[in-house]
């Protein structure tokens, strides 16, 4: 004799079977955070627009009250005048070799030294890392008159190679560099030691290749840090055919009054090349400033 079995209750509507929230709210949500980013980025973006305004108003239209956003008259003619006002090519091609040099070093010394911390086992490698990465902490103001000392008895005052020596090392670019190389497996260097690889084959065949957003992240940042440096070629650069370019812009400051136009007209032109770089390298700092961090 065979029994009916009772069929087992329909499943109602779980957690998991929940549908999608509705429609309405999420569009409002989304607007929302566009309109909030749209704003952020217009706030971050105005006292660019009021450099570049400026720099094509007249000198004594800069600091009117209220601000003038639009120039009564544009005066193209700035951006060909500050050429024969000052050597503006002189200060820019400083600029250029210095911050070119100084990347070149400061990437080169601080992957290398992050390989040694991160992937070569010795002693007190942990100690000597936490070390040198406190000297982050010291500010510049304390050892700058030691500095300036070692400069001048080594003959190095007034020259390319006095900044050049003090900034091509940094503390900075081998903790970026180490925490990137942390997350590299430490697999790929122990196989590539028992296929007889030095650590010298090893760092450029393996480690640089797998390190190329982290490389470039370093790039950017010491760039435009050495770019925008004031302080340091205001100390040891005396003569003006050696001054940078944010020296340089020191030429429209007088004793008793500014051209305003004119710091603002070399204020956008030294800003263009840090722009273009900054949107070529994007895609990789941003990937390697997110890396960097994922292990440490």
């Amino acid at each position: 004799m065979t029994t009916l079995r009772e069929a087992p209750p329909a499943a109602g509507p779980g957690p998991s079977q929940a549908g999608p929230p509705p429609r309405g709210p999420r569009i409002f949500r989304r607007t929302l955070a566009y309109v909030s980013l749209v704003a952020v980025t217009l706030l971050v973006l105005l006292p660019l627009g009021w450099m570049v305004t400026s720099s094509l108003k007249r000198n004594n239209e800069v600091f009117t009250i209220p601000i003038e956003w639009i120039p009564r008259e544009f005066r193209w003619s700035n951006y060909v005048e500050i050429w024969e006002q000052i050597p503006m090519a002189t200060y820019l091609g400083n600029s250029l070799y210095l911050s070119v040099v100084i990347t070149f070093l400061q990437v080169l010394t601080g992957s290398f030294a992050a390989y040694g911390f991160s992937k070569v086992s010795f002693p007190c490698r942990d100690g000597l890392f936490l070390a040198y990465i406190a000297t982050i902490a010291v500010p510049w103001q304390a050892y700058m008159v030691p500095q300036y000392i070692m400069m001048q008895r080594a003959d190095l005052i007034n020259t390319h190679l006095s900044i050049i020596l003090l900034q091509a090392f940094g503390a900075f670019g081998v903790f970026l560099m180490r925490q990137y190389y942390m997350s590299i497996p430490d697999e790929l260097c122990q196989a590539a030691r028992i296929d007889g690889l030095s650590e010298y084959g090893i760092y450029r065949r393996i480690i640089l290749p797998l390190s190329k957003p982290a490389l470039a992240s370093l790039a950017l940042l010491t760039f435009v840090s050495t770019w925008n440096d004031y302080m340091g070629p205001f100390i040891y650069l005396t003569s003006n055919e050696l001054w940078t370019v944010q020296l340089g812009l020191r030429s429209f400051v007088g004793q008793y009054q500014a051209d305003y136009a004119m710091i603002m007209t070399g204020a956008v032109l030294s800003v263009l090349p840090v722009m273009v770089i900054f949107l070529f390298g994007q895609r990789y700092f941003i990937q390697g400033i997110a890396t960097s961090g994922l292990k440490g």
